[in-house]
């Protein structure tokens, strides 16, 4: 286990324990959330180690990587996504109707072949195996391994793209340096993660199932995306609800608090969640950041 000494986002050495909870979605191990005493960032701490984390996603059941649809969960999960996937090219479309798309953390390649079917230039990066391969045999994409983010040519993408991604990055400040560093000076980078401070979050506590530790490393509020990204020179110009997200996450976190998936209390709790983010400062379950460099 690597154990962070310091808080990722402000540097803080002053942490404190958040919750403990479990590994509901694979090994049943005890992890442990801290939150820093200066600037709230919550985030697991100790962690598995670089070369040891690739193991906690080694399910079929991990359906961003395996494309697995048995089960209400996973059926929920689908038709979400194919939804989702149209919303998330009038998004991008609204900021640049074509250009280059590097999509970070692409799984199994739905969102990039849209975007190609659309008159995008996509690349993805994608660490899994078997998730990139099927993106590359199914969809013929351009889906390159993690280490070969090194080479893209600086300043060369007008989007990059971080759906449900950036929780899981090991070395934090590394990849959005290299994401300031190949990002045209107009681009637009789209970050989306998973709301700490969202209802459903504060009704399942140590069961929501957006913590799913260890695989997510970091849980990000609003301020912590605006305070890790100004490091880098970017500004914040957006955000947005991603409100399907309520619905589904309170079905894993019944599931993982009372043992069974229950629709009718997931889908009270979902519309609940984001009635509640109207009011409370924006905090849907997820949300999504839309940043671009600063002027110099």
């Amino acid at each position: 286990m690597n154990y962070i000494k310091n808080c990722p986002i402000c540097n803080s050495s002053e942490t404190e324990e958040h919750l403990q909870l479990k590994d509901y979605f694979l090994t049943s191990e005890v992890f442990r959330i801290e939150h820093c005493m200066d600037c709230g960032f919550r985030f697991t701490n100790p962690r598995p180690t670089v070369n040891t984390i690739g193991s906690y996603y080694d399910s079929k059941e991990y359906i961003s990587h395996s494309n697995v649809k048995h089960g209400i969960i996973n059926s929920v999960y689908q038709i979400v996504r194919n939804y989702s996937v149209n919303k998330k090219l009038k998004l991008l479309k609204y900021y640049k109707k074509q250009g280059s798309v590097l999509d970070i953390g692409c799984g199994t390649g739905e969102f990039l072949n849209v975007l190609s079917k659309n008159g995008f230039s996509t690349v993805g990066v994608e660490p899994n195996e078997s998730a990139r391969q099927h993106a590359i045999e199914k969809y013929d994409l351009d889906i390159r391994e993690e280490k070969e983010i090194l080479s893209f040519i600086p300043d060369s993408i007008d989007i990059i793209t971080m759906w449900h991604v950036l929780e899981h990055v090991y070395n934090l400040e590394e990849r959005v340096g290299q994401i300031q560093k190949i990002i045209k000076p107009d681009g637009i980078v789209v970050v989306a993660v998973p709301n700490p401070d969202s209802f459903d979050a504060k009704k399942y506590k140590e069961f929501w199932a957006a913590y799913d530790v260890p695989r997510h490393l970091y849980h990000f509020g609003q301020n912590d995306i605006k305070s890790l990204f100004d490091k880098f020179s970017f500004e914040l110009i957006k955000t947005l609800p991603m409100k399907f997200d309520s619905y589904y996450v309170s079905l894993l976190s019944e599931k993982y608090k009372y043992g069974s998936s229950r629709f009718f209390p997931a889908l009270i709790n979902g519309f609940i969640s984001n009635l509640y983010a109207r009011t409370h400062q924006k905090n849907y379950s997820s949300l999504i950041y839309i940043l671009k460099p600063k002027k110099a």
